[in-house]
């Protein structure tokens, strides 16, 4: 499963140097087993507002988008919707097997496929807009914004097509590790950049008009003797807030930068392949053993850790209301106190792994299972 880290033996690595790695999967049944749910008392409530069924995610992560109160969502048989205050307003079939999306401005929706087809649609009726091609498999929701949709392809390259005709504008790659992990994590805009996270642990900035790298940051060096050993990526998409832009590494650290010039505010180690989030107070990480980290935002000291969900594959944090979001293996979504940690309220879906972060959607939340249900919550 692209969603994953698997293990590669040193046979494998004789014959593809090159190739990207899957993620290392905790769940084999000779590891770790998957932490049980205890009861607790709710000190929340929480409903499922509306849902609704896209399609199956196959071997791929896919990410729902949100434009004001329409939900853009897609699946690996071509499937792509848009559900308007729990409505179904279109629905389509984009005529081919697709990877990755959704990205949207709320003008236009775009997604992409395993052979590298950039398919862009138009938010209002799902007609098709224009088609692209990358440079390899696209794992990544395209990022849509300022006039370009920018696009991260499975080697790593990042191309930004004009919005309105699809011509291609620029080009940027830099240079990578032997191995790599396949990344699902699409690159953020803000202002006049795009952040994107690379192979090797850095995190770049990136001119939005000419594809410049305008600064690179180091979120993390790889460390020990082999090529596995080593892998120090940056999986998950970073977060902005004022001037402070923040990423996490897989075997790595945790940093925050000035957001203009790329100088490093502070950096602990923690290990990350699914991300984080933050809010005015506090940054929010969930670590490869599924427990979920509150860190002061203006100096990463620790606030407090909830490590009850081990080993449950458990999704990167988002912050809503006063609460904490996650969402795991088993379909389950997960609102934790914002300020201890503690369970506050849970909310079962369809039983299948949410492969995705969940969405902020309004004050509520949105996530996508790998069945292609589509679930609108409520928490507070």
């Amino acid at each position: 499963m692209r969603w994953r880290l698997a293990l590669v033996s040193l046979a494998a690595l004789a014959v593809c140097a090159c190739s990207s790695l899957d993620a290392i999967n905790p769940f084999a049944s000779k590891g770790p087993k998957m932490a049980e749910l205890k009861p607790f008392t709710a000190a929340a409530q929480a409903r499922v507002l509306w849902s609704e069924s896209v399609g199956k995610s196959g071997d791929y992560v896919f990410s729902p988008a949100v434009s004001g109160s329409s939900v853009y969502a897609a699946a690996s048989d071509g499937s792509v919707i848009r559900v308007d205050d729990g409505k179904v307003a279109w629905k389509i079939n984009a005529g081919q097997p697709l990877s990755a999306g959704v990205g949207t401005d709320g003008n236009l929706v775009a997604v992409g496929s395993p052979k590298g087809d950039v398919l862009v649609f138009s938010a209002a009726d799902g007609k098709l807009a224009w088609k692209a091609k990358a440079t390899s498999e696209i794992l990544s929701p395209p990022a849509v914004g300022d006039g370009l949709v920018i696009v991260r392809s499975g080697d790593n390259r990042l191309a930004a097509f004009d919005a309105a005709d699809g011509r291609r504008k620029w080009l940027f790659q830099r240079p990578a590790p032997a191995l790599a992990l396949r990344v699902t994590a699409p690159p953020v805009i803000d202002g006049k950049y795009v952040f994107v996270g690379f192979p090797g642990g850095k995190l770049v900035a990136v001119n939005l008009s000419n594809g410049v790298s305008v600064w690179e940051g180091t979120v993390a060096l790889p460390k020990g003797t082999t090529e596995l050993e080593r892998v120090a990526d940056v999986t998950s998409p970073p977060v902005i807030a004022g001037r402070t832009v923040c990423a996490v590494a897989f075997q790595g650290r945790v940093a925050c930068f000035d957001l203009n010039n790329g100088n490093l505010l502070w950096a602990r180690d923690m290990s990350s392949s699914v991300g984080l989030s933050m809010d005015s107070r506090y940054l929010f990480v969930t670590d490869d053993k599924g427990a979920v980290h509150a860190l002061d935002l203006a100096s990463g000291a620790s606030v407090w850790k909830q490590d009850a969900l081990f080993m449950r594959r458990v999704s990167a944090p988002v912050p809503r209301r006063g609460l904490v979001a996650v969402a795991d293996a088993q379909g389950v979504v997960h609102f934790l106190n914002r300020e201890d940690g503690a369970f506050a309220v849970r909310v079962n879906t369809d039983g299948s792994p949410v492969l995705a972060s969940p969405q902020a959607f309004g004050r509520n939340l949105l996530v996508q299972t790998g069945k292609g249900g589509l679930y609108a919550i409520e928490a507070e």
